[in-house]
Parts: structure tokens; sequence; C-alpha cells
């Protein structure tokens, strides 16, 4: 099944772009933009999706990995897990609205920083019951 077409997409580029711009003047240290977490990197591992982007912290050759989570409602359990990009189009046909989170990494320094937030799907209204009126 195809991507859907998304209905909401916040792109935090800007965010990152200032804290780049900190590290390299000297406002933030390394260790506090190079902090992923063990469950992060472990998701970049097994689940994660290789870019072309060089590290813009340690511009190690190794490229950097994107990790996608997706949340919703009516994925119960399942909610906050690590998901390819290629499913949206499954799990927004069988549970409705998904939001996903996509979180860029390099497994070499540990930088790590949300990339964007992009809600599919589309919501189901709850079915409301009207009384009847009597006069």
């Amino acid at each position: 099944m195809p991507n859907p077409r998304p209905r909401a997409v916040i792109d935090y580029a800007l965010a990152r772009r200032a804290t780049l711009a900190d590290l390299s003047r000297g406002r933030a240290e390394r260790q506090d933009v190079c902090d992923a977490h063990p469950y992060l990197l472990r998701a970049a591992r097994h689940h994660g999706e290789p870019t072309e982007t060089a590290c813009p912290v340690c511009h190690h050759a190794e490229p950097l990995t994107r990790v996608t989570y997706v949340f919703g409602d009516g994925l119960g359990e399942s909610s906050g897990r690590a998901c390819a990009t290629r499913d949206f189009g499954e799990l927004a046909a069988a549970y409705g609205e998904i939001t996903a989170y996509v979180v860029e990494v390099c497994r070499h320094c540990h930088w790590n920083h949300l990339v964007s937030s992009t809600v599919y799907g589309e919501t189901r209204p709850k079915v409301t019951r009207r009384r009847a009126v009597r006069g």
C-alpha cells in the first residue's frame, strides 16, 4: 500500500540549525548534543533507515540514520514503537490517525535530533446518538 499523504507536518530544521550554531559558538557542549539514549541507538541499528547525510558534529564516514517512531490511539500497546516509513500506509489504513516522529542519529558520536513530526491517516469521528425529543 502506498504511503498516505501527510495531513500536518512540523519541520525542526531551524531548531537543529540553532543547536549546531550553539555548539560551534561554544554555548553548548558536545556531550549535551551527543546524548542519544541506548534505546535510540539500538532502534537506529535495527530499525533505522540510512541517509546520505554526514553527521554535522563528528563528520564520520558513516552517514546519519533516521529512526521513525509512530504514535496513535488506535495502535494500543504498539504506540511509540519504531517503524519503517514503508509501513505508514498500512498503519494509517488499519488504525486511523497516526503521528510519526523522525529522529536523526549518528551511531558514532551519538548526535541525535528530532527532524520532523507528521500526522497521517484520517480521524475517525465518534458516533454519537441523538436522544429523541418528546413533546
